[in-house]
Formats: C-alpha cells, structure tokens, sequence
C-alpha cells in the first residue's frame, strides 16, 4: 500500500512505484523507458514497477500500487482510442454504396424506358431484376479480402506476419513512420567503440587499454554487469592467462568504481581502476602537473563525448612495484578512456532512406536522453531536430477517459516539425501517434517493448520487430520475424502491389 516501506535489492524485481529514503540502488528499467543502461537511484530517486534492482541495496517508501502505477498506466492505455473501422472498411463501404445507388438508379430509367416502349411488363422487369443482380458490386468485399489474404501469406514469406489483413492496405498507404530507438534502430547492446582517447598512464593503444580495463574486472568469472561484459567480450582474455589478481574491491556507487590490485609475469605488483572519469581524477595525487594536465584533458574530452551522446569510462593504474602494500601507496596515473554507445543496427540507415525515398517520414521515438538521441538520428540520417519530452506541453490523460479531439491542432504541428522525441514515457509516445493520426496521416509505429505497446494499438499499422515483448506483439498489427527494421521496406513495396490489385478491380466494377 502507498507510505508502505519496501527493501530494493539486487535481482529483485521492483514490487510498486516508490521513492528511495536511504541507499543506493541501480534499476534496469529498459522495458518501460527504453534506456540502454541501468539508472543509479539515490534519495529521493523514483524507481517504477517492473524495473529490476541489478545491484546495490536501497529502503524505499511505496508511492502508487495496481493501476497508478506507471506500469498501470501503461495498461491502461491499452484501452483507449481505436475502436474506428478500418480505412479500407470504410473505402470499400462507400465504393460500394456509391455503386449500389448509381445501379438502382440505372435499372430504374431503364424500367421507365422500356415500360414507356410498351414492353411486356413481366419480361422487362424480369430483364431489370437480372441486370440490377449483376450491377450491384456484391464480390468488392470478397475480392478484397482474398487479395488480403493472399498479400499476408506473401508478407509471411518475408519475414512479416499480419495478424490484421486490414493492415495490410494501411501499410501501403503509411506516410510516417514512429519508430523506437532502442532495439528496433539500434542493437539495444552497448559496445566498445574505436575511439579510445590515451593519456600516457602504461597503455599505447586500445587494445591495452581494454587489458587493464578486464584486469580490473573478475575477469576469469562471468561478467558482474553490462560494463563488465563489454569489457570482457572486447578484451584479449587469453593474454592475461599469465597475470595473477591478489585483491578485488568490486563496484561501489559510493566511489563509482571498480579497482584490483594484480601481479605480472615478470613479478612487478600494480594497481587498476576503472569507472566515472570524476572518479578515477579524485585518485591522482595532488600537486603533480602532469597528473593535472591529464586530468584537465579528460575531463574536455568527456564533455566533448558527452555533448555527442557518448557514454565513457575512466581507466586508471599504478606503476609496478615489489609487493601488493606497496601497489596501495603508490600513485595513480590515468591511462585511457572507453567510450561506447548503443551503435545502430548495419542495416538500419540504408533500409531508413529506402524508406524515406518510397515518400514515408520517419520520426525517432526513444525513452533515452536527448543527446543519445539526436547522435543515433544523426547517425541514420533522420535529422537533428530532437524534442525532449519535458519541452513538450503535454496533455492530461485520465484513466479510461477519451483520447482528446484537439491532438491534431495542437500536437500535431509539434510532431510534424520534429525529427525525433526524447526521454518520453508510454502515454507520449500514445499522444505522439494519436495527434499524427488526427492529423489525417496514416501513422506507423515499431517497437519491442512494454512501453511502445499503447502506441502499437494506436497507430493505423503497428509493427512489433524481432524479440519484441508478448505485450508488444499482442498489441501490434504485424509482427517482424527478423531482425531490425530491413523488413519493413519489401513489406511496404508488397503492400503496396496489394493495394493496386483490389484498386484495379474496384476501378473495373
């Protein structure tokens, strides 16, 4: 119940929305917000059910329970909006209204005409039953729907399954495309990039750098946490076979690193660390220009990395000396940075301007920061022009009340201007789709994720990609069966195939 206390602890599973009063915990919170890499909470921080505690130890007061929490929310939004007929329900419907009216209309001047001719009265209205039965265009529905069917077995072969034929026709009309960013663009996987910049403590190059990174790491046990296993899986392990850790002081959010002391092949004992940059620079000693200058020196360059969207990571060693006592007391000198990022899927930007040149906007969706954002759309050609959700003037959603009437007025422009949004919740992505929707865009929407799954319900055609949730993929339309975006192209070109077929029959009726 709300004001009850709660205990947040390492592989426990957040049990309701709450605020940290004592401690420090890291929460994996990807599933509902999309972010790549665990959040650190203090006092005072909000972690949402659903997240995972993945280290550390923190009490907490519980602030909303069931459906007010942000996972309630969620699910709720699963019932708003919709309930609209589908476009090609509502084209067919009135093609064949439009078509019923012209042919009662046909048959009845030609039963006055031929009436007026002096014509048996029997064998004319029995002629006119016989063309008003072939003039009402009773098989458009049949015909849709069969080419439907055979477009949804077609997409099935491509790695796309329909789970509504209706949105097959709406997938050929789509003309933007929301897409999440995290696992859908991008490999939802941090990994070491090349650039490694070096500031002369003991590493000549990357890939030295990476060594004393894993040897500050229990490198010969499984990795503790997403750094450790990207440190790990980039390092040459089977040059370290021969060094020997003789102590360990695991991660502390307190001191924001990691450090080992470790003996040589050759018998020298030294020190490493890894971790905050901020960190790592409290550990040089006072006084010492060049340590001073290389301090100065990184912290430009993760100001520099940090404006780009890029994440990095300090490392820090001694000089060799005799004995381990001796590798406690003696200096620290900074050796490197690791930067890394969660790098786009290879074949995202070509698919994105195949996209793009078929007349489809895309629009980047993502619940990462805004400046992770607007790197990853630069990367993909998308545009710069990324919103943070908090420069946003977002309307109310009330549990179980209507979607308002005004998004496409309001929202719409807003959405329409922007290349992408950043740091947006569920019920912004739902908005986001909404407004584009009464807008009069046919709006599609990807994802994998808890959170995208509102927007998936919502959107005219939604898309859930490869190793998305169940709950994206009950809410979606059509469900990817490989691998990022690469899909949706030929899917789109199919569609569209489908599209003409019924068109080019509706035009001969």
């Amino acid at each position: 119940m709300p004001g009850d206390l709660v205990k947040l602890a390492a592989g426990a599973a957040v049990p309701a929305d709450c605020e940290v009063r004592s401690g420090t915990v890291q929460v994996d919170a990807s599933a509902l917000t999309g972010e790549s890499l665990p959040v650190t909470l203090t006092q005072g921080g909000a972690a949402q059910m659903g997240a995972t505690a993945v280290r550390g130890e923190a009490e907490a007061v519980v602030t909303g329970t069931g459906g007010d929490t942000f996972f309630g929310r969620t699910a709720s939004l699963l019932n708003q909006g919709g309930g609209e007929p589908d476009n090609i329900t509502r084209i067919l419907t009135r093609v064949t209204l439009v078509l019923s009216i012209l042919a009662l209309c046909l048959c009845g001047a030609v039963l006055a005409y031929l009436l007026a001719r002096g014509g048996d009265a029997r064998d004319v209205l029995s002629f006119v039953v016989v063309l008003l039965v072939a003039s009402i265009p009773i098989a458009i529905q049949i015909v849709a729907t069969t080419s439907l069917a055979m477009g949804a077995r077609e997409l099935a072969g491509h790695g796309a399954i329909v789970a509504r034929l209706a949105a097959v026709e709406e997938l050929a009309g789509m003309n933007v495309l929301c897409s999440d960013k995290t696992g859908t663009l991008t490999l939802n996987k941090m990994v070491i990039q090349d650039d490694a910049p070096l500031y002369g403590g003991g590493a000549a190059g990357r890939g030295d750098l990476l060594q004393l990174a894993a040897l500050a790491s229990k490198w010969r046990e499984p990795p503790a946490d997403a750094l450790d296993t990207m440190t790990l899986g980039a390092a040459d392990l089977d040059a370290l076979t021969s060094h020997e850790q003789l102590s360990f002081e695991p991660f502390d959010a307190a001191v924001k690193r990691t450090s080992a002391v470790v003996r040589e092949p050759g018998g020298a004992v030294f020190g490493v660390a890894k971790g905050a940059a901020a960190a790592l620079a409290e550990l040089l000693p006072a006084g010492d220009a060049e340590s001073a200058a290389a301090a100065a020196r990184m912290a430009a360059d993760v100001d520099a990395l940090a404006a780009r969207g890029v994440r990095c990571m300090a490392v820090a060693r001694t000089d060799g000396v005799a004995d381990a006592p001796a590798a406690a007391a003696a200096p620290w000198r900074l050796a490197g940075l690791l930067t890394f990022l969660d790098p786009p899927r290879p074949d995202t930007k070509a698919t994105l301007d195949r996209a793009m040149e078929m007349g489809v906007d895309v629009k980047m969706i993502t619940g990462d920061s805004a400046v992770i954002a607007r790197e990853t759309a630069r990367a993909l050609g998308l545009g710069v022009r990324v919103v943070a959700a908090d420069d946003v003037s977002w309307p109310k959603l009330e549990p179980g009340a209507p979607v308002p009437r005004d998004l496409g007025t309001t929202l719409a422009p807003v959405a329409l201007r922007a290349d992408g949004f950043a740091h947006v919740f569920p019920e912004h992505k739902f908005l986001l789709v909404a407004a584009l929707h009464q807008a009069g865009l046919c709006v599609g929407m990807t994802g994998d994720g808890v959170n995208d799954a509102p927007a998936l319900k919502r959107a005219d055609v939604g898309i859930a990609v490869a190793g998305a949730t169940d709950a994206a993929r009950a809410a979606a339309d059509i469900v990817f069966t490989t691998e990022g975006l690469s899909t949706i192209v030929e899917a789109i070109t199919i569609a569209r195939m489908i599209f003409r077929r019924i068109s080019n029959f509706v035009v001969y009726r």
